[in-house]
């Protein structure tokens, strides 16, 4: 498994019995990364067996209370688990202020180093993170207040040696990275030996975009073009679409003509709106346009794995 997604929270701005406001934990190469923090987010990190203290970066789309109001509660438990490593929050700056204000309130100082990232919302694609597995990059949403989506891709990984080969022509250890990493080799004797006649094509480097609050937004698609996992809003169906273009929002038809724009894997819908209480009919409207959609409901767990997603509902 490369990447694999848990959805903590799948409503919009009033949460329900059975479905908690946005959020998701995404695993990238047991990198874990904490996506919004709607109300229960920390609750469900218990009851999915999450440990919260591997979460060392935080991204908020944007400063709406349903993507932002579990966060305290997240710091303070951290804060009591005994956390002393940093912890990175990319927000756009008013966030900034008002975590600080929460934390101010705590009894205990905190035992580790909160950094802030600016995320503007109004710039093209950006790197925010980058290591020596892992980018992620934000992009602008349109949305009533600025609003950033977020795109997570495993860097290209090395080409698979022939082991047979690399015997019979008694190729150096040392020389093996660089060869997966696309060198010729030149044996003992002066003959190069082509790279392709040494490896095999690499493992699929997995993706996924997270496409929050936002109306239906175009010039998205060529951002998360071929991703093999776009999470999109889908707060209403066709039957409110003004309602979902008067508070900027999508409806599920519209989440899934951008996933068939963008040629993506797989469409995970959420973000819905409390007055829905069965999603099949958002999921059959989405289905309509883009075959590959499934729903995001609190629990459920997506998975990438070389050029194959799995999971869902």
């Amino acid at each position: 498994m490369s990447l694999s997604l848990k959805i903590l929270g799948c409503s919009s701005a009033t949460p329900t019995p059975d479905r908690y406001s946005t959020a998701q934990v995404l695993n990238v190469l047991e990198r874990f990364f904490l996506i919004d923090c709607g109300e229960g987010a920390q609750i469900n990190m218990r009851r999915y067996k999450i440990n919260m203290l591997r979460i060392n970066h935080i991204f908020i789309s944007h400063v709406h209370g349903d993507h932002f109001l579990g966060l305290p509660g997240v710091l303070s438990s951290m804060n009591m688990q005994g956390r002393t490593s940093d912890l990175h929050i990319y927000s756009h700056e008013k966030l900034h202020t008002l975590i600080n204000a929460f934390i101010d309130t705590f009894d205990a100082p905190l035992g580790y180093n909160i950094i802030y990232h600016k995320l503007s919302g109004d710039n093209g694609l950006s790197l925010i993170y980058e290591d020596d597995k892992v980018t992620v990059h934000s992009f602008p949403l349109r949305h009533r207040i600025p609003t950033c989506g977020f795109l997570f891709r495993e860097k290209p990984k090395l080409r698979h040696l022939n082991g047979e080969m690399a015997k019979e022509l008694n190729i150096p250890i040392y020389k093996r990275i660089n060869i997966k990493q696309g060198e010729d080799f030149t044996d003992a004797d002066g003959i190069v030996h082509p790279n392709s006649e040494l490896t095999t094509e690499p493992d699929h480097s997995c993706s996924y975009a997270f496409m929050s609050d936002t109306v239906k937004l175009t010039k998205a698609i060529h951002w998360i073009e071929g991703v093999d996992l776009l999470y999109h809003e889908a707060t209403y169906g066709e039957d409110n679409k003004k309602r979902a273009r008067d508070n900027h929002h999508s409806t599920a038809k519209q989440a899934a003509e951008i996933a068939k724009a963008a040629n993506v894997g797989k469409l995970v819908i959420g973000h819905y709106s409390n007055r829905y209480k069965d999603l099949q009919p958002l999921l059959d409207e989405a289905r309509t346009v883009f075959a590959e959609t499934y729903t995001a409901k609190d629990g459920a767990t997506f998975e990438v794995k070389d050029t194959a997603v799995e999971g869902g509902i």
